[in-house]
């Protein structure tokens, strides 16, 4: 799987406002066990499926020493696995791919943010565990999307809510364009698709399935009567599972077991 790799230091861009992540030891490290059936490997598996990718041996060997001192790997005989918390981490952003959904009755999630933060820290945090959840921002600490997924919240997080189901007085598909942009978040998605089915290679259509990846869980995940057609929510979701299993295929070719 290509993960959202937040620590790369440069980024190409495609026509429009999609950003391209550079392709990066670290990323491909990840992904090729997290594609494994096993999340272990041998690391002469690890750095010929690298440089078969255009990364140099030596910083793939920085790369590997640095997932391990983060606690992102762990390493033994030769041999590396994925760690229990980057797993953990893993699942919860699959799930975030692929959210269960229901039926919409026009109903909004009305969220209100009860219990300030003491620090910009805080605040921030707050804001982005909001977002992730896909809620749009009213006006300052109040939250909404329309009422169609089941919204989780930490209980500490839950504590500082108070959480309503309400009808907008505004039109949906308005209040919802203003809260989500929806039609953005569509031609940004368009370049991805595009960016995807021209790249000429495999390492090309890493970096571009990682900005996937990264498009896709700000999708607002609207309901589609609230949505602009065509919606390429669904295309975009089948084009990057179609490069995970070409990766996952790369990555059981050099890391299968009898290989190290």
């Amino acid at each position: 799987m290509a993960t959202c790799d937040e620590s790369a230091d440069s980024i190409d861009r495609v026509p429009g406002r999609v950003e391209i992540p550079k392709l990066t030891a670290r990323s491909v490290i990840l992904s090729a066990l997290l594609g494994l059936d096993s999340p272990d490997a041998s690391i002469a598996g690890i750095l010929a499926m690298a440089t078969d990718l255009g990364l140099r041996e030596s910083t793939v060997r920085v790369a590997l020493t640095r997932l391990v001192a983060a606690g992102d790997l762990e390493r033994t005989n030769g041999r590396c696995r994925l760690s229990p918390r980057l797993l953990e981490r893993q699942q919860r952003q699959d799930h975030a791919l692929h959210p269960a959904r229901r039926d919409w009755d026009g109903m909004w999630d009305l969220a209100v943010v009860t219990v300030g933060s003491e620090s910009s820290t805080e605040r921030a945090l707050l804001r982005d565990t909001l977002q992730k959840a896909r809620l749009g921002e009213i006006r300052e600490g109040v939250w909404a999307r329309p009422a169609n997924l089941d919204l989780e919240f930490s209980p500490d997080l839950r504590r500082r809510l108070n959480l309503f189901r309400a009808a907008p007085e505004e039109a949906s598909t308005d209040l919802a364009s203003r809260l989500f942009t929806p039609s953005a978040w569509a031609s940004s998605a368009d370049e991805l698709l595009d960016a995807l089915a021209a790249a000429p290679g495999i390492a090309n259509r890493f970096e571009i399935a990682a900005a996937i990846v990264r498009h896709i869980l700000r999708d607002p995940l609207l309901p589609g009567e609230l949505l602009p057609e065509p919606w390429p929510g669904d295309r975009l979701r089948d084009a990057y599972e179609e490069f995970r299993n070409e990766l996952t295929g790369l990555a059981a070719r050099h890391l299968a077991p009898d290989r190290g």
